[in-house]
């Protein structure tokens, strides 16, 4: 039961006057739940606790935290249908979206629950000493990832579960060891508030300390803006819009203390269709990109909302067929009236540029906050002189640049901002095309053969994140175990005795790691070096 409260470590508290609610999409209503946005005082409250509960929580075991990871996903599946319905009734996404979303969380924090109790992710480095070496003795250097501490998580609008409350940030810093504060998303704070209970059941029933987790409400920016400025906190974490992201960059910059802001930003995710594939099997892609560009209503980070092509005859069947498909299907609800309207917004300011051409736009009436489908086109030498072109609309919209040649098509790639995804859709020729590849390589963070950039997996080797301003560092992913490296830092031990070390850098090896020793992987013990 939603209650309308921040969590402030294991306590509820609403001492504040400033409310909100939440807002149903598909029935065009607020909901009745009254949100209380967290005060100066309980923020302060909630960053002393989180830096308090590090001192512990930094020394926790791999295989307590992945006890603690596990029940989490317990306790977020015990909520059952009241979390189904309340994800559903904030966000305007279906049931099955809510279960799978639901179902990626769960398996982000057992991925990672099996990631620390195992134990080598803390990269583990031993370089013994050589007394006799001349012309100067070598000391014994150890090496390992420590957590950074108190790290601050925002919700992101789009996706209520799996990158918000207890989603994939959260579920990295705390497998890192490092406590969380979340800022949790005013579009779906109830669902927020719902996984935040479970969380802190968790924190009790595994005994971890108080502040290891907060959930605070806001209605705007105040909240996070405080928290990022806040001395005790050490790292941020953000998925959301480039002007959201790049506040929150600037304002981590200008601390006297500067931290870092992992932030996952905007993306076009261009999409780079070879001549022979498109000779060959235009239509088949003009009805899977319909597809790819409507899916959850365009709202996806990964939505392909460009698509490159040199200009021939198979290029214009393509664009009618995809022009048909895309208004067959039938439109869905966007997130909020604030989504839809910054989407209609952005929309009307791409069609007002010079040279755009509308080649489909679903024009029947629609219910209040459905978001209708559009595809323009441009000419190649018109999208490289005007930026404005180049920039996001988050929603179910895409452009199609008509190139003149191969040169040209590998400037526009080389002239675009940093994506999250590129995509080759190629046959044969690909191999004739390595300059584009190489130039579409340098702009993104993952490239994607033969398919659509919507979906993306979570394993060790998913890269989601690239250059400015697809995210904020590019060296970094927001999805996958190796995320749990954002908030961790290399820490080296010198001539210090075995007793003294971190259990993971003791000459025995009591957890069984692997380790790097002497230059050598290993999981043998001291004897054997």
């Amino acid at each position: 039961m939603t209650t309308g409260k921040n969590y402030i470590g294991n306590k509820q508290s609403a001492k504040g006057s400033k409310t909100y609610k939440t807002f149903n999409p598909q029935l065009n209503i607020e909901n009745k739940t009254i949100f209380t946005e967290a005060t100066s005082k309980e923020i302060d409250e909630a960053v002393h606790l989180a830096s308090e509960a590090f001192k512990t929580f930094r020394t926790i075991s791999g295989e307590k935290k992945a006890l603690f990871l596990n029940t989490i996903a317990d306790e977020i599946l015990a909520l059952d249908d009241e979390l189904i319905q309340t994800f559903c009734m904030e966000s305007g996404l279906s049931e099955g979206r809510a279960k799978g979303e639901r179902g990626r969380t769960i398996f982000q924090l057992r991925s990672f629950a099996d990631l620390v109790k195992e134990g080598s992710w803390v990269e583990a480095s031993i370089d013994t000493a050589q007394l006799k070496r001349e012309p100067q003795p070598k000391p014994d250097l150890r090496k390992l990832l420590i957590p950074l501490g108190p790290v601050v998580v925002f919700g992101a609008s789009n996706f209520p579960l799996a990158y918000s409350t207890a989603g994939g940030d959260t579920a990295a810093a705390f497998a890192a060891g490092c406590p969380v504060i979340v800022k949790s998303h005013p579009m779906h704070a109830g669902t927020g508030e719902l996984v935040a209970s479970a969380i802190i059941k968790a924190v009790e029933k595994t005994g971890m300390p108080n502040g290891v987790f907060s959930n605070l409400n806001s209605s705007g920016i105040n909240v996070g803006t405080q928290l990022v400025k806040h001395p005790e906190v050490k790292a941020v974490g953000f998925t959301g819009s480039i002007r959201g992201g790049r506040a929150l960059y600037d304002l981590a910059a200008q601390r006297e203390e500067p931290i870092p802001v992992f932030a996952e930003m905007g993306s076009v995710n261009p999409v780079v269709m070879l001549p022979d594939a498109l000779k060959n099997r235009g239509e088949a892609l003009a009805k899977t990109y319909a597809g790819s560009i409507t899916l959850g209503t365009g709202q996806f980070c990964t939505n392909p909302g460009l698509l490159l092509a040199i200009k021939n005859d198979d290029l214009s069947k393509f664009i009618s067929k995809l022009s048909e498909e895309i208004v067959k299907i039938e439109p869905s609800c966007m997130l909020h009236p604030n989504i839809i309207g910054a989407f209609e917004t952005n929309k009307k300011k791409a069609l007002s540029q010079s040279g755009l051409m509308v080649t489909a736009d679903y024009t029947s009436n629609v219910k209040s906050n459905y978001a209708r489908q559009t595809v323009t086109t441009v000419e190649g030498k018109t999208f490289l002189e005007n930026t404005t072109l180049h920039q996001e609309v988050f929603g179910p919209y895409s452009m199609v640049v008509q190139c003149e040649n191969a040169n040209q098509l590998e400037l526009i790639i080389s002239k675009l901002e940093g994506q999250l995804t590129g995509t080759l859709i190629a046959d044969k020729e690909a191999q004739n095309y390595s300059n584009i590849i190489s130039a579409l390589q340098n702009r993104v963070g993952r490239l994607i053969f033969n398919g659509v950039p919507t979906g993306v997996e979570v394993c060790p080797s998913m890269v989601h994140g690239g250059p400015y301003p697809a995210s904020t560092d590019s060296r970094f992913t927001a999805v996958g175990v190796n995320s749990i490296k954002r908030w961790v830092r290399p820490f080296s031990f010198q001539d210090w005795p075995n007793e003294l070390l971190p259990i993971e850098l003791k000459n025995e090896n009591p957890l069984g790691i692997s380790r790097l020793v002497n230059n050598k992987m290993t999981k043998d013990t001291y004897e054997s070096f």
